[in-house]
């Protein structure tokens, strides 16, 4: 799939600028699309999303404002995470059914921790939709690590000696909060009903909890021909950790104009 960027010449002069400026940004359907990550302003006579196209936010984007914005039948417009609140103006929105604005923050991973839901202050003016959809819940938390695994239990000899025990393996880790939920402000027309407008800023899920090391296989004798001591016992599996807790939601505030 082809993406299509219809750009003006002040657009192409202007990539080393702060401030971008375009007649028309038009994502096809069912592909994705990513605005430049070299200036944090933008201003855009038209933008259009096909039907299931994705446009993508990069974090360091900070204003979008938009003449016309049309979103088609299942389209996105994700909001990468970062630490500054994106605004996006929009003087005449057209959204088909299932279009959605996302702002999740990232999940945890082993090395990271998980990202917040990215803030967002969204103003339309005139807006003809059954339905705003945002998305802006916290990232899941991070995993715990697993728990090691016991070690093993000392062989017999085949005539003397006693065979000792395997290691238990140790516990895994529990899990870490999830991220909290954005903080969305939202100015829409007077006229716009509150009850198609769907905000959700829950926070992060927990982190899964780290599964429990094996248990050390029992000491047993080898290589005997007539004669065998008693083997041990294996020692327990850890246990798995606990899942982490949910994350703090975020807030939403409606503003009519």
């Amino acid at each position: 799939m082809r993406n299509v960027l219809l750009m003006t010449a002040g657009l192409l002069s202007a990539l080393s600028s702060p401030l971008i400026m375009a007649q028309s940004i038009s994502v096809e359907s069912h592909s994705l699309m990513r605005l430049p990550s070299n200036a944090s302003v933008m201003q855009l006579d038209r933008l259009e999303v096909a039907d299931y196209g994705t446009l993508l936010i990069p974090a360091g984007v900070t204003d979008v404002r938009v003449g016309q914005l049309v979103m088609g039948h299942e389209s996105r417009i994700a909001i990468v995470p970062g630490a500054d609140t994106l605004n996006l103006q929009v003087k005449q929105g057209d959204l088909g059914s299932g279009a959605q604005i996302t702002a999740r923050g990232a999940p945890g991973t082993f090395e990271k921790a998980p990202s917040p839901g990215r803030s967002l202050n969204l103003r339309i003016e005139a807006l003809n939709a059954d339905l705003l959809s945002i998305d802006a819940r916290g990232g899941a938390g991070s995993p715990g690590y697993a728990g090691l695994d016991g070690g093993n239990g000392q062989e017999p000899g085949c005539t003397w000696g006693s065979a000792s025990r395997g290691f238990d393996g140790d516990n895994g880790a529990n899990g870490h909060e999830g991220a909290p939920g954005a903080l969305v402000r939202l100015e829409l027309p007077q006229a716009f009903p509150d009850e198609q407008v769907k905000v959700n800023v829950q926070g992060g899920a927990g982190g899964i909890g780290g599964e429990g090391g094996r248990g050390g296989k029992g000491g047993a004798s080898k290589g005997c021909l007539v004669y065998r001591a008693d083997g041990a016992k294996s020692g327990r599996e850890g246990e798995k950790g606990q899942p982490g807790s949910v994350g703090p939601a975020g807030s939403v505030s409606v503003r009519k104009l």
